[in-house]
């Protein structure tokens, strides 16, 4: 109990004085167990890593548009949607299509007709070369309003390009389509890329091919990724460059828009890295037990970047100092 409050009473001070780092317990610490695992500080040069913030795409996204004016019938997928190549999504009223339809095919009947007939009567010589080939270019011209109007009734169903999963949903039934409204998207959810600007300083630590560690805010994890392109234009006002890294490994479960970090490597710069386990906190204090004489003394830290199992000690611990790796347990 006594230790406890020894902790609190230190906790509580720290509301009201400044204590810096580096700054020793005034009291007389706690006997070093027997065996304790202990680790010796060493300020050496190492690799440091800073992120930069990107978000997730998917490379291959899709908007799907109606290529004819007309109103929508039905919309047969919502967003998140799984879709397969080829399946229907969006269908138009196509009446005033069928009718054309009808109207042309009718078209063609009667210039068959004619054709026919004036084709007979040339081979009796009961007409002229000019009303037969008058007679076969009216022909051609219904067959070919024909093929054309069907074209037009493959455009009233809207399919998706591939097997993806439906975004951005714009329609509804009823509404009108225009050529080049987007309706709604589709992405490839196996193809996803990380898009991060990188300040300028830092781009030359990237080259296309090149393998790096990217960290997805959702769902959380940390996997590989590829440099595909490096834009080689720089925005002003931020002094970025676009980046574009494929995610690796990838099959689903990463949404477009996602937050995530690129990890860069910066160059190598002399540190003090110890132990994770060797930090503890006591409120918003970061301490160390540092063993002086036997006993595990506490001293007050300013800790920077995980490293693995390792943390950046930025302040507080000076080269060849001896800490607890695991700290003896106060109270």
């Amino acid at each position: 109990m006594i230790g406890l409050a020894v902790v609190i009473a230190w906790s509580a001070g720290s509301c009201t004085a400044k204590v810096k780092p580096g700054q020793l317990d005034a009291q007389p610490g706690l006997p070093v167990p027997s065996g304790a695992s202990q680790f010796t500080v060493r300020m050496e040069p190492a690799a440091s890593r800073i992120y930069v913030v990107g978000n997730a795409a998917s490379e291959e996204r899709i908007n799907l548009s109606a290529r004819i004016p007309a109103y929508v019938s039905e919309v047969l997928a919502s967003a998140g949607d799984r879709v397969k190549k080829g399946q229907v999504l969006i269908t138009l009223d196509d009446r005033e299509i069928r009718e054309q339809l009808a109207a042309a095919e009718a078209q063609l009947n009667q210039a068959q007709t004619e054709y026919d007939r004036a084709k007979q009567l040339f081979e009796r010589n009961a007409t002229t070369q000019q009303a037969l080939t008058a007679a076969e270019s009216m022909f051609t011209a219904a067959r070919a309003q024909v093929e054309q109007v069907k074209v037009m009734l493959t455009y009233a169903q809207i399919t998706s390009p591939i097997d993806g999963i439906v975004t951005d949903r714009r329609i509804e039934a009823g509404d009108l389509a225009n050529p080049g409204m987007v309706l709604l998207a589709v992405y490839d959810p196996a193809r996803m890329r990380l898009e991060a600007p990188v300040p300028v300083r830092l781009v030359d630590r990237l080259a296309v091919g090149q393998e790096v560690d990217v960290a997805l805010e959702r769902p959380a994890r940390t996997l590989k990724g590829r440099v595909t392109e490096v834009v080689s234009e720089v925005d002003p006002a931020s002094r970025t460059q676009l980046v574009k890294i494929r995610l690796e490994g990838v099959e689903d479960g990463v949404l477009p828009g996602t937050f995530g970090r690129l990890w860069l490597e910066e160059e190598p710069r002399p540190s003090i890295r110890v132990p994770a386990s060797a930090v503890y906190r006591v409120g918003q204090l970061e301490l160390v037990q540092v063993v002086e004489g036997g006993r595990a003394i506490r001293r007050l830290v300013k800790t920077g970047p995980l490293y693995g199992d390792r943390v950046e000690v930025l302040s507080g611990l000076k080269d060849g100092e001896t800490v607890l790796t695991d700290p003896v347990k106060e109270g």
